[in-house]
């Protein structure tokens, strides 16, 4: 590698979100069948195992804003099965947005927001 060139950028490792209530936040990814790697309802930090990366929260520092519509994007997790997915949330008594669907950049997917309003899409390849 030359001194200007930038190195490969391989993966994400993580993904940090801020929640308001860690145990209503523990509580749903948990509900979606994410496991826990550290931390858990009553600490202030938790990590869940998200194939070789992780999805972490953060409790909310007084006066700091959690998630909302208006400021926040998405976070895409790729699954095995959508459909089992999106019947694993209406089991848990979960609300997602939408029933799974096809989309035109070949993927099915579904959207469901956590407890603090970012959005989580759950999504799989369409078979070409």
């Amino acid at each position: 590698m030359t001194k200007d060139a930038a190195p490969l950028i391989e993966s994400i490792n993580a993904i940090t979100l801020i929640v308001s209530d860690m145990a209503q936040a523990v509580a749903f990814y948990q509900a979606l069948g994410f496991e826990m790697s550290y931390g858990g309802p009553g600490t202030r930090f938790t990590s869940f195992h998200v194939g070789r990366g992780h999805l972490n929260l953060m409790a909310a520092r007084a006066g700091q804003l959690a998630g909302s519509y208006d400021g926040w994007g998405r976070f895409i997790i790729y699954v095995a099965d959508v459909d089992a997915m999106y019947d694993r949330t209406i089991a848990k008594g979960l609300t997602p947005e939408f029933a799974p669907r096809d989309a035109n950049w070949g993927e099915r997917y579904f959207h469901i927001r956590d407890p603090d309003g970012h959005e989580v899409s759950f999504a799989r390849p369409l078979e070409k």
